[in-house]
């Protein structure tokens, strides 16, 4: 099999030198601890994955563990809380989710439930805050995880923000390898169904598609300034407690927090 660097030499071009390999080194070790879901890896693991030596890769945990990185365990290593306190610090430059608690805990209806912010990354919800409310179920996407957008509630109102050809670029890629909980296949034409009903009641929703057995209820979130991402805010309910009504009233409460937390001076400029 042809390799990615003879490929490289036989079209006649030269790969880009890395600048900092033991930085890109480093940021790869902690995008696998990330993609392992919370299992330690293990020295071996990461120095036969990563293609270098045990020993350069010892070197390299070490410093990453120093900076509270990656922390040790009986079977390798695992995250460490710093990368916690730096998604928190990402996250609070947000305008909407710095103001976000406050108003989801002053709303009679939603300040019990489990409410959360996403942002649209590529073709999935990434999840970015979490009201855990007063409600003894627990469930929803922990932070930092992702979803893939055309499943989730959330990802769906995300969905309302982009133009055709951003959404058709994301129908073409991520639908034919996504399918629902039930085995069902979910079609372009079934997802542009399901925007255009949640366009039309104000709020999207995902009846298990995502998760078995719990309804996603989520509305957009309007942009701060024009660089921030799409956002969306949305909430998640047990499917035996999600009749009509109680929707209803999640949606609209859902809605009103969204209302407040758009930025007054684009609102201001939008009715000049």
């Amino acid at each position: 099999m042809t390799s990615v660097n003879e490929a490289v030499e036989e079209s006649g071009e030269r790969p880009s030198r890395d600048p900092a390999p033991a930085v890109t080194r480093a940021l790869a070790i902690l995008g696998l601890l990330a993609e392992a879901e919370g299992r330690s890896l293990s020295l071996s693991e990461l120095a036969r994955t990563l293609g270098i030596a045990k020993s350069s890769c010892a070197n390299l945990c070490q410093a990453l563990e120093d900076g509270e990185m990656i922390r040790r365990t009986s079977e390798g290593f695992g995250l460490g809380r710093r990368n916690a306190e730096l998604g928190g610090a990402y996250s609070v430059q947000f305008n909407q989710v710095r103001e976000f608690f406050g108003l989801i805990s002053s709303s009679p209806t939603l300040r019990g439930e489990l409410v959360q912010i996403a942002m649209l990354d590529g073709a999935e919800a990434l999840y970015l805050a979490r009201h855990e409310g007063r409600m003894p179920y627990r469930f929803g996407a922990p932070l930092g995880s992702r979803l893939p957008a055309v499943m989730s509630a959330a990802g769906n109102a995300l969905l309302l923000s982009l133009d055709e050809e951003q959404l058709a670029q994301i129908i073409g890629k991520e639908l034919p390898r996504r399918s629902s909980v039930d085995g069902h296949e979910l079609t372009g034409e079934e997802l542009r169904e399901r925007l255009a009903l949640a366009h039309e009641r104000g709020f999207a929703l995902d009846d298990g598609r995502s998760t078995s057995g719990v309804m996603g209820v989520a509305v957009p979130l309007s942009a701060w300034s024009p660089g921030d991402p799409p956002l969306a805010l949305g909430t998640a309910l047990p499917m035996d407690q999600a009749d009509p009504l109680r929707i209803a009233a999640v949606g609209t409460a859902l809605r009103e927090v969204a209302a407040r937390l758009e930025n007054p001076w684009r609102q201001r400029a939008a009715r000049g």
